[in-house]
């Protein structure tokens, strides 16, 4: 007879017997687990690390370049007068004022003295057109069915830097008006028409212009109203014609440096606090684990080498010394600090005192290396130590690469362990079918013999 269920031959609990055996097969399992999580969590905390890094390397790339410590603010007296920083400006006070704007030139073509005609009315004749800016020429062939509207698209189409348009008076009558798409007297044009074309005359209603001004006594002119190359680093634009002249004010954005710095002093602490958080025993006094502590991700990192050389050699650098020859040797002569835990404090009185002795703070934070790489600023060795950690074969992805690599070996060996408890299970069932089918024999056979004395003792 078949057995159908493991244990029914030999009245054994197999199942509770097999269970029990391999879950003693699997307890190196739940270690393995424990320490699964553990590495992840881990690979999680350096994610954040390397996050934080690329953000306090951001901050430190600014910080490092002269364009950070070249930054101004440009105020005019008048709202007609308006400047924006175009390069390195140097911090002064210009008084300007405006006595012409510049303007495009204006030809209108009509009839005779460029009198308005009939609305779509042909030329009757042809000829050509000849066109001049500058030392360019060029001729448009008219024919005798063109209108306005049809030489309009010629003069359009030959690329002269004039913008042709059809007006139309209130009779309906049109003109054609020629414009120069730039303002100033170099874009001034010429129009020849040719005798034949007798339907045509111009007048020159707007005569091309430079913009001119006053800046500081000194006449200077624009072809257009913005002066982009008048001031090193500065352009200004006027939209009128002034009686007075304006004050425009360049001064160093004090505001924006001082943000600069206290981003570069958050940037830091930030990753501080993430490293020491990560690196936190603990143990309390009692020696137990703090639990509360724990279950916020601190200690994840605790006793890793590699991430307490980091969070060392990140307060190293805060300490070290500019290799400028300006007033400000270290980030402690502009006010800032560290505390107990390696973290930065800022001295608001003492950076705002800093703040204006702007040459000085470059030199402090973005003076140049030398060829060996040292006497650099703060901010350019900070980038140099940010720049090592984020490459491809840094520090971070080293480490992040040997945690994942610790993960997928863990991992394998989870699936060891599950793979010889479904092995056991398998044998043990294996044998325990085989004893049943052994024990339901025997039985038979005892329940046969049993039988037989049963009828011996009866045939007596």
């Amino acid at each position: 007879m078949a057995i159908s269920s493991a244990g029914i031959g030999s009245g054994l609990n197999v199942a509770e017997i097999v269970e029990k055996m391999v879950a003693a097969e699997k307890t190196p399992l739940k270690k393995l687990e424990t320490r699964a999580e553990g590495i992840q969590t881990q690979i999680s905390t350096y994610g954040e690390i390397k996050s934080l890094t690329s953000t306090l390397g951001d901050i430190v790339s600014k910080l490092a370049r002269d364009s950070a410590w070249n930054t101004v603010n440009i105020s005019s007296s008048n709202s007609t007068l308006s400047g924006v920083m175009t390069g390195i400006a140097t911090p002064g006070t210009y008084n300007i004022k405006v006595t012409q704007l510049a303007q495009s030139q204006t030809t209108v073509i009509g009839g005779a003295g460029a009198a308005a005609l009939a609305k779509d009315e042909s030329m009757g004749s042809s000829g050509k057109m000849k066109l001049t800016m500058g030392t360019t020429t060029k001729e448009i062939d008219i024919s005798s069915s063109d209108t306005l509207t049809q030489i309009a698209a010629k003069v359009n189409e030959a690329g002269m830097g004039i913008q042709a348009s059809v007006i139309t008076d209130v009779d309906g009558k049109e003109r054609l008006m020629m414009r120069s798409k730039e303002s100033g007297t170099d874009k001034a044009f010429s129009v020849d028409i040719d005798a034949s074309l007798t339907k045509l005359g111009q007048n020159q209603a707007q005569a091309a212009q430079n913009a001119k001004v006053e800046l500081n006594g000194v006449v200077v002119e624009s072809s257009s109203n913005t002066f982009a190359n008048t001031i090193p680093g500065l352009s200004f634009t006027a939209s009128e014609v002034t009686a007075n002249a304006a004050t425009l004010t360049v001064k160093a954005d004090t505001e924006t440096m001082k943000k600069n710095i206290k981003e570069f002093v958050d940037a830091y602490n930030a990753l501080n606090d993430l490293l020491s958080k990560s690196t936190k025993g603990l143990r309390t006094e009692a020696g137990k684990v703090d639990e509360a502590a724990q279950s916020t991700g601190a200690g994840v990192l605790q006793g890793d080498s590699a991430t307490v050389s980091l969070q060392n050699s990140l307060r190293m650098l805060t300490m070290g010394v500019s290799g400028t020859s300006g007033a400000f040797k270290s980030l402690s002569s502009i006010g800032i600090q560290m505390l107990e835990g390696g973290k930065l404090s800022v001295d608001e009185t003492k950076l705002d005192k800093a703040i204006v002795s702007v040459d000085d703070l470059r030199g402090l934070f973005a003076e140049k290396a030398d060829s060996m790489g040292q006497n650099g600023g703060i901010a350019v060795n900070f980038k140099a130590f940010t720049d090592k950690l984020l490459a491809y074969e840094g520090t971070l992805n080293g480490k992040d690469d040997a945690l994942k690599k610790a993960l997928k070996s863990n991992g394998a060996e989870q699936a060891k362990v599950n793979d010889r408890a479904q092995a056991l299970e398998e044998r043990l069932y294996k044998q325990y079918t085989a004893l049943d089918v052994k024990m339901s024999s025997l039985n038979a056979l005892d329940s046969y013999v049993s039988q037989m004395v049963t009828s011996w003792n009866q045939s007596k």
